[in-house]
């Protein structure tokens, strides 16, 4: 379903029409705002009188006014900023200023609404701009009017919780301007009910819909075509780009500036929407709407009959594999598992289901968008097809793999690179794109990051961190590990982690590559803080969400919090609450990634070498931004603590420590218990290999 459409240009705001549209825009002289950016982060500026905490740093005035320029010129910029240098409000300035038309596209939903909530408001009142500002995220964060009704009057509950929750619902919609249920703080986000209460582009009735005047879906999108800024995240974005099914598409014609705020993170996302999964979850899905629209307004056929054997026939699929949870790439799995054929088997039941949905269509416009919704699945399952040698039938260009977990089964065709299909979309109009990060660039190379989008030979700047790395922070690598993949690795680094810890006051993140990692670790530290009678508070990842987890973590004042991926990035804890950073091992990826194996393989063939061109570059990334959670503030001090002997034993590790912040560097204990003495400011040296 698509947004109205009612063109921008009926819409443009006066700062819109003097910002002018990209097709007429003249292209700005170089350094033709560098003086209206030196006056406005500078001491005398507006900035300051309205952030409070506000100080003048050159990296971030330098930044804004390389953004100025790739805005003037519609240019890309990719612009990595040191942890410190303030990059959100080096690019709003000029984004609000002189972006005219603007998308901001996050990597998260907490930092879109921290940005619309508290950034834009803060530094669109200081400069007095006359910008409107839009918000907007997938559909599944609004509530529908069509499907709370049909919840309230089907009644498909199945706990106590989900009945107070509905409660909560039905009395938020009466009350809501955006439907937006981050504003419903009284129901997790977590909550199963939320599915039956919001709309996904298969179950969205569109202009049919009784409720469309008042859909928060399309308030937000309409919203969004009139404003000057309009905040998104990746998922949406891209999500876009894929299935056109978001609003994005109504915005980027008439865009003149788009900025991918931590936009390290888009080539993971990219590949997520450019490649095709399908699930036995959607079947699932898809048959108990079936069943439930069947009886509601065709009592002809024998609904019960006609899902029951495509529910089988998906379940079955999934029994194909034992495990919980695995991945596997299709040249991974036997040509005689009994995979193939129960593939074959759901797609001929899918496709006697659509049969009687064709027949009954016309009884309900509900029914229609089931026969719909089945036909796109039967689509997808026929599209993950290989070819007699068992390759993608499009050659080298993506990769087929399944992934199971408890009670589903997800088929991916994921595309091993994500250039082409990104460069296609900057084509055209003419316009400014800014990619920003703490983390893009490896040493100052960001070859891998533009590699990766479709960015090569298009500029980049690097702006150094004002932090004292030197006197606030330590790096520290023990000696006497055993190798990463030894049997009893992770208790050498507990062990090893404990006198630290003890030394640090708690006030520790304890990060870890895998889940099995942290759970270990969590069960070692409870029991030594129980043993040494330390009293350290301990929080572990899942145990319960990453928001309550992070205020528990700061408001103890001595906690020790570990965690695995969700932690490593994304996480701002200032103040003497963190001063303890330990990292168990180096973060490459899994060596059965089917998608990984697939691109070292392509690289290869190359003649690349797809450690040093691709998974180690990655790892030096994930590793910074995990190094970055310890010192957020001009005042913070604290250590990094990387277990992995091989930073030092192996000939790439130079290349890893020499991208991280120019810490002092240690191998000895003694050093980081002196760190930690009041008032001490480490009597380490620069350490080995400086």
């Amino acid at each position: 379903m698509t947004a109205p459409t009612a063109t921008l240009t009926d819409h443009h705001s006066e700062a819109d029409l003097l910002a002018g549209d990209p097709a007429l825009a003249e292209p700005v002289p170089p350094g033709k705002h560098d003086a209206e950016v030196d006056r406005l982060f500078g001491a005398g500026g507006p900035l300051a009188p309205a952030v409070g905490t506000f100080k003048p740093r050159q990296s971030q005035t330098e930044m804004a006014k390389a953004i100025a320029q790739a805005i003037g010129e519609q240019q890309v910029l990719m612009a990595e900023a040191g942890t410190g240098t303030g990059k959100t409000f080096a690019y709003l300035v000029p984004a609000l200023l002189w972006g005219g038309k603007t998308i901001i596209s996050t990597g998260t939903k907490n930092l879109q609404d921290q940005l619309f909530l508290r950034d834009i408001p803060t530094v669109r009142a200081a400069l007095k701009a006359p910008v409107s500002v839009a918000l907007l995220k997938g559909r599944s964060n609004y509530v529908c009017h069509f499907h709370l009704e049909r919840t309230l009057q089907n009644g498909r509950l199945t706990s106590r919780d989900d009945v107070g929750h509905l409660r909560e619902i039905s009395r938020f919609i009466k009350m809501t301007n955006s439907g937006d249920k981050a504003e419903l703080t009284k129901v997790p986000e977590t909550a199963s009910v939320w599915n039956l209460v919001t709309s996904t582009r298969d179950t969205c009735m569109g202009q049919e819909c009784q409720y469309y005047q008042d859909c928060f879906v399309m308030k937000a999108r309409r919203e969004a075509q009139q404003a000057d800024v309009v905040v998104v995240n990746h998922h949406l974005f891209f999500a876009d780009v894929a299935l056109k099914d978001t609003g994005v598409a109504e915005l980027l014609p008439s865009a003149n500036t788009v900025i991918f705020d931590e936009a390290h993170q888009l080539p993971d996302t990219a590949t997520m929407f450019f490649g095709q999964t399908v699930s036995t979850s959607q079947v699932l899905e898809l048959c108990r709407d079936v069943l439930a629209e069947g009886l509601a307004h065709a009592r002809g056929p024998d609904w019960a009959k006609v899902v029951t054997v495509v529910e089988k026939a998906a379940r079955d699929l999934r029994l194909t594999f034992g495990q919980d949870t695995m991945r596997l790439s299709l040249p991974q799995i036997m040509p005689n598992s009994p995979f193939f054929p129960a593939l074959e088997t759901l797609k001929e039941e899918l496709e006697g289901m659509i049969t009687v949905l064709e027949e009954q269509a016309e009884r309900a416009e509900t029914i229609e968008q089931c026969r719909v919704r089945a036909v796109e699945l039967k689509a997808a399952l026929d599209a993950w097809k290989p070819d007699a040698k068992g390759k993608v039938v499009e050659g080298d260009q993506a990769v087929l793999w399944v992934e199971a977990f408890s009670s589903s089964l997800q088929l991916h065709k994921t595309p091993l690179s994500v250039a082409p299909v990104f460069s296609s979309q900057r084509e055209g109009t003419p316009r400014a794109w800014i990619f920003t990060s703490a983390t893009l660039a490896v040493k100052n190379d960001f070859t891998h990051f533009s590699d990766q989008m479709g960015l090569t030979g298009e500029p980049a700047k690097t702006w150094p961190s004002p932090f004292n790395y030197q006197d606030q922070g330590l790096l520290y690598v023990p000696t006497g590990l055993p190798e990463p993949h030894a049997f009893a690795y992770t208790d050498a680094v507990v062990d090893c982690a404990l006198p630290v810890i003890e030394a640090a006051g708690g006030r520790t993140f304890f990060l870890c590559t895998t889940l099995r990692a942290v759970n270990r670790v969590a069960e070692r530290l409870r029991q030594e803080f129980a043993d040494r009678g330390l009293p350290f508070p301990l929080f572990v990842q899942g145990e319960r969400g990453r928001t309550e987890l992070l205020d528990s973590f700061r408001n103890a004042g001595n906690a020790v919090l570990v965690g695995s991926q969700s932690f490593w990035e994304g996480v701002d804890v200032r103040g003497d609450a963190l001063s303890l950073v330990i990292i168990d091992k180096l973060p490459f990826s899994p060596p059965d990634d089917p998608v990984l194996a697939a691109r070292i393989e392509v690289m290869e063939k190359q003649g690349l070498n797809g450690f040093m061109h691709h998974q180690l570059p990655e790892a030096i990334i994930t590793l910074k931004q995990g190094a970055g959670r310890l010192i957020r503030d001009v005042d913070d001090r604290g250590v990094l603590m990387i277990c992995d002997p091989r930073i030092i034993s192996k000939p790439y590790g130079r290349r890893i420590w020499q991208s991280l912040p120019p810490f002092k560097r240690t191998r000895v204990q003694a050093d980081v218990i002196e760190f930690f003495q009041p008032g001490s400011l480490s009597a380490a040296s620069s350490g080995p290999d400086s």
